[in-house]
């Protein structure tokens, strides 16, 4: 008899658990926790953790809770697949992130086989969303920043309108997707408008010694010498261009967006300018920033704790409009998308690329003595 009650409790307890976990709706995170891109991917979660609380204490989403699963990808394609592969074993129904380019394009094909929608943050390449081989567009990825074909075009009519600059150097990483698209789509936008590309540099990921590039750079006067690298890279650049006498403004991309590029480049750094997703004074971002700073005592590392936050809000939103968490179900409510109020403002999906429509960029210049990054513009597509 007791055997038996053991058993009808054991059974009990097992159907108590199976509830609770049908009462919960998981959301995988793809993020890099540690290594030079870890300050963004704790802000990241950071991020998640704040807002998928507040939505949580709201009801949740179908009278469900969200509970977030977030693996550390070290910002390495090996092991944003592996991740990608935990998080399906774990039953997530949509993963959030990843942040870098490269991961999330040897992401996307894992979490589309498995029929799970991924939305990036930071992930600016086109072929994170589109296929490289077909052309099409993935029907499981998409995104709520913008993409670099816009970004090269901001820095380089920054560049030659803004700066003046009519002669421009390159310097790249010719190992990293980011960088090596962002040389390409700065260098035709910046001829196009009739300024002159005097030279394109390559180093691979992980060299921290540029001299032997930035000594032929030297000899050619640029105006203006593009960095689209890490906040590691490009502060290590400015230091040896400018021991080596260059005086070209050094202009960057989102990635410089980090305390480590005042911290490592110093006065070298000092007066160059980049292109981000958002800005801390951006009014749209205020009231999330507000709620950051008051749950964790420090800012936001910008931009992607307010794309993620974009991102589960794209989400949240299409589940409540499935009524559903199935992957197939969410990729199609994902893509209809429209003016949705999100972090950053509002946010309408582009059907054909699952691209956001409308998405501004803002210039930011670097303020070392303020350790700042001070709000210059904001340029909107089509300006």
């Amino acid at each position: 008899m007791r055997r038996a009650l053991a058993v009808l409790s054991c059974i009990a307890l097992l159907a108590t658990a199976a509830q609770a976990a049908e009462d919960l709706i998981k959301v995988g995170h793809t993020v890099s926790l540690t290594g030079g891109a870890s300050m963004w991917g704790q802000s990241e979660k950071n991020a998640l953790e704040l807002l998928i609380g507040k939505i949580n204490e709201s009801g949740g989403v179908l009278g469900k809770k969200i509970v977030l699963i977030s693996y550390d990808n070290r910002n390495d394609p090996v092991e944003s697949v592996n991740v990608a592969r935990r998080l399906i074993n774990d039953g997530v129904v949509a993963v959030i992130g990843p942040a870098q380019s490269g991961n999330a394009i040897a992401t996307a094909p894992i979490l589309e086989r498995a029929k799970i929608p991924m939305i990036v943050t930071t992930a600016t390449n086109p072929y994170v969303t589109i296929d490289k081989d077909t052309g099409k567009v993935r029907p499981f990825a998409f995104r709520p920043c913008f993409i670099d074909p816009f970004q090269g075009t901001v820095a380089a009519q920054f560049a030659y309108t803004d700066l003046g600059a009519k002669k421009a150097a390159i310097l790249y990483d010719v190992g990293s997707d980011y960088g090596q698209w962002l040389a390409k789509y700065f260098e035709e936008a910046f001829t196009a408008k009739g300024g002159e590309v005097v030279a394109k540099e390559a180093f691979r990921s992980e060299e921290l010694d540029y001299r032997a590039q930035l000594g032929k750079i030297k000899g050619l006067s640029p105006d203006v010498l593009f960095l689209p690298t890490t906040q590691k890279e490009a502060a290590m650049a400015a230091r040896q261009a400018r021991d080596l006498g260059i005086t070209a403004t050094f202009l960057g991309t989102d990635n410089w967006g980090s305390p480590d590029l005042i911290d490592l480049g110093g006065s070298a750094i000092d007066g160059g300018y980049f292109v981000n997703l958002t800005d801390l004074s951006d009014p749209d971002i205020q009231d999330f920033v507000a709620e950051y700073r008051a749950v964790y005592g420090k800012d936001p590392v910008l931009p992607n704790p307010v794309m993620a936050g974009d991102a589960i809000y794209m989400l949240v939103d299409a589940i409540k409009r499935a009524g559903s968490t199935d992957g197939t179900a969410l990729a199609k409510a994902l893509e209809e998308t429209r003016d949705l109020p999100v972090v950053s403002g509002k946010i309408t999906v582009n059907p054909e690329d699952h691209n956001p429509l409308n998405k501004p960029a803002v210039i930011q210049k670097v303020d070392t003595k303020a350790r700042a990054f001070v709000f210059v513009k904001k340029y909107e597509p089509g300006d």
